[in-house]
């Protein structure tokens, strides 16, 4: 069976593998980090390779990932799914939490717990408590490539791979967004809804998304013209 992943990157790395496909600014530090299909994917198989060798985690498993919007958070989502995992956004009956630091407490009773510092130049959290994976550290020996095993159970809030992707494009084409977008967003993806208008939505057609953090509206007309902004999500 296909994964939610594969269904999300095949396409776009068969016609545009080099273009830019998540550009992530944060106005509150200046970092600006742009991926391609090809990085974005070899981050993603890092991950899942992470989390299926090193976590152990099999097809069903459940992964809970409290993060924000953010290009890691986006390679961590698409890595989980190609393992073949389900993608909860609450902790409660997860086998691992892939989580920022600041959100560890909330993960006390899941059993793996990795912790990611979202930093731009790939620093380790300091000072994690034991047992507790540093996710930049680890996810760095891992390999690039992945060969899924496939999934036909939930992927996102109950909901299989193919009803997310539905989701995503009728997300899509109420937004007004096509495959030939540049498509410009600050929202949130913390419930599986926002998730899908505010991510999945882009990839499932096949535009690129410049996502911003902090965002700061001075900044907002100078950044249409440089990224060359054709769509927006507002809120």
């Amino acid at each position: 069976m296909t994964t939610l992943t594969d269904t999300l990157l095949d396409p776009i790395l068969a016609a545009d593998p080099a273009g830019p496909r998540i550009t992530w600014y944060d106005d509150a530090s200046g970092a600006r980090i742009e991926l391609s299909a090809v990085t974005l994917a070899n981050w993603a198989a890092k991950t899942a390779n992470m989390v299926r060798d090193e976590f152990g985690l099999l097809p069903g498993g459940r992964v809970a990932v409290l993060l924000p919007a953010h290009w890691q958070s986006a390679a961590v989502l698409l890595g989980a799914w190609w393992a073949g995992a389900e993608v909860v956004l609450e902790p409660d009956d997860a086998d691992l939490a892939l989580v920022s630091a600041d959100r560890l407490d909330d993960v006390a009773d899941v059993a793996e717990v990795a912790v990611l510092s979202l930093d731009a130049f790939g620093r380790p959290v300091p000072d994690l408590p034991v047992g507790v994976t540093d996710y930049a550290t680890h996810v760095r020996v891992h390999g690039d490539q992945f060969r899924s095993a496939g999934d036909g159970g939930p992927v996102l809030d109950g909901r299989t791979a193919g009803e997310v992707i539905a989701a995503a494009r009728d997300a899509a084409a109420a937004a007004g967004i096509t495959g030939a977008d540049r498509v410009l967003s600050s929202r949130d993806w913390g419930t599986p809804q926002a998730l899908i208008d505010g991510l999945l939505a882009v990839l499932a057609v096949g535009a690129s998304l410049v996502q911003v953090s902090n965002p700061d509206p001075a900044a907002t007309d100078r950044r249409v013209e440089s990224e060359k902004v054709t769509a927006r999500l507002n809120g």
